[in-house]
């Protein structure tokens, strides 16, 4: 038997040294945690996790502090975008902010507004509580209250089609263990979509536990993707082609938040979401309650809402209204039934694959839904904009007779993947893969040298690289 000789035995065991400090280096700054109070943050695998606790104020400092460079960045990028896309600048939609909603959002939830913006001062990051509103607020302003305005009916502006997720719920019959299975993967810009990285851990003074997806700074989840200690668990696809609004409502993002907090049932959230609407941010909701096993689909236009409950069966979410109502007299234009564009095409792709895997849905299969790439319209696999696993910025859009959004390789598409099952709510607990739901990579650059039509976005465009699916749970360390 050879053996090695003393010389290289020493250089053996050094290579070896090397290594395992470096493992470890590598996996100590994978878990290190950075706290405040009683909040506390670290980074996995392309998401920020964060916890905070305590009353309004206490728990939006914590938050702030815990965020506040990713806040500055943030702001950097969307300033510069809505700039871009609209004419106007950041100040202006910051006016138009407070002026709309600040008098109509509680004290509890602008104390936590104001935290955020203190906390995030504390670390050395200049932001104001009208920044953080603005923020908050920044979806609804944009894609709603803008294109209402005189200037704004101009400007393509950055709602893209309204079109944001692919989803879905199923339950009893449907599923592999007869209880509740939510899947959902969110589809945006890519200036504002590599945001979307952030696990949100809320438990206030009063009212139920928030476990959620969500962005830096916002004190509700936007990407709608959560769990509460009340046994609700919700996610949602927005209405495309949605064209009314109600300035004088309150914006969705507090009414929303308010519905997870204190919504016991599943007829509280609608009780909740339908007073005062704005018709801001209308989406076709998917609602569960995992103590009942029920599920509910709840459209929600601005005149017009619509509910169906089931214990058996499942509910899609495609980014088109079922309500004609809706569809009819509150959209335009939405894709319902054209497999050319995104909506038609996921409703068909979505209702196939639920009829193939009925009855044995469950965590794996949900994550193998959310990846896919079958092109309904050209009969192949073809990851692009028709595919529930999203790839605008991929797709010629060869096939789309009329002019408009989202554009040929528009930087643009699905930037993540969740999915949780009544097992995992009852622990506080789901599954979320960062990036891409299928684990395609995004680089900036490359992109930007293919696509010089969008070079005015260098330096603002973020890698996501692969990453794979982590399970995370609420008062996770």
């Amino acid at each position: 038997m050879k053996f090695f000789s003393r010389k290289q035995s020493a250089i053996l065991i050094a290579v070896i040294l090397l290594l395992a400090l470096a493992l470890s280096a590598w996996a100590i700054g994978k878990t290190k945690i950075i706290r405040y109070g009683k909040g506390y943050r670290f980074d996995k695998n392309g998401w920020i996790y964060v916890h905070i606790e305590g009353k309004p104020y206490e728990r939006g400092f914590q938050h702030g502090y815990l965020i506040a460079k990713d806040l500055k960045e943030i702001l950097r990028v969307t300033k510069f975008v809505t700039y871009w896309n609209t004419g106007k600048n950041w100040e202006y939609f910051k006016k138009a902010a407070i002026k709309l909603f600040a008098k109509k959002i509680d004290q509890e939830i602008m104390n936590e507004i104001r935290g955020i913006a203190d906390g995030a001062k504390k670390a050395g990051v200049n932001v104001s509580w009208q920044d953080v509103l603005t923020w908050n607020v920044y979806y609804e302003l944009l894609d709603y209250w803008w294109p209402n305005q005189e200037e704004g009916k101009f400007s393509e502006g950055n709602s893209s089609g309204r079109g944001h997720c692919s989803a879905f719920i199923a339950t009893g019959s449907a599923t592999a263990d007869g209880e509740i299975v939510m899947a959902h993967n969110s589809w945006c810009n890519f200036t504002m979509g590599q945001f979307m990285n952030e696990i949100l851990d809320i438990v206030p003074e009063k009212g139920h536990r928030m476990f959620m997806q969500s962005l830096p700074g916002y004190v509700y989840s936007m990407t709608d993707f959560f769990i509460t200690s009340a046994g609700i668990v919700g996610t949602e696809t927005t209405i495309g082609g949605f064209k009314v609004y109600n300035p004088d409502g309150s914006p969705e993002f507090y009414r929303v938040r308010k519905a997870m907090q204190y919504g016991n049932t599943l007829d509280d959230f609608v009780k909740i979401m339908v007073k005062n609407n704005t018709g801001g941010y209308a989406n076709s909701w998917l609602i569960g309650n995992i103590k009942t096993g029920e599920i509910m689909r709840f459209e929600l236009g601005l005149k017009y809402y619509s509910i169906t409950k089931k214990k058996n069966g499942y509910f899609i979410g495609f980014n088109a209204p079922i309500d004609p109502r809706i569809r009819n007299l509150e959209c335009s234009n939405t894709g319902f039934a054209d497999i050319r564009r995104h909506q038609g095409a996921r409703q068909v792709r979505l209702t196939q694959l639920m009829k193939e895997y009925y009855g044995k849905i469950n965590a794996e299969i949900a994550k193998k839904i959310l990846a896919d790439h079958y092109d309904v319209y050209l009969h192949k696999i073809n990851p692009c904009s028709r595919t529930i696993d999203g790839h605008y910025e991929l797709d010629a859009r060869e096939f789309m007779c009329q002019p408009g959004r989202p554009l040929p390789f528009q930087p643009r598409g699905t930037v993540d993947g969740k999915v949780l099952t009544t097992a995992l709510a009852k622990k506080m607990s789901f599954w979320a893969r960062w990036g891409n739901s299928s684990g395609m990579p995004f680089y900036a650059e490359e992109f930007l040298k293919r696509h010089i039509q969008w070079e005015h976005l260098r330096g603002y465009l973020k890698d996501r690289p692969s990453e794979p699916w982590v399970l995370f749970k609420a008062s996770e360390r």
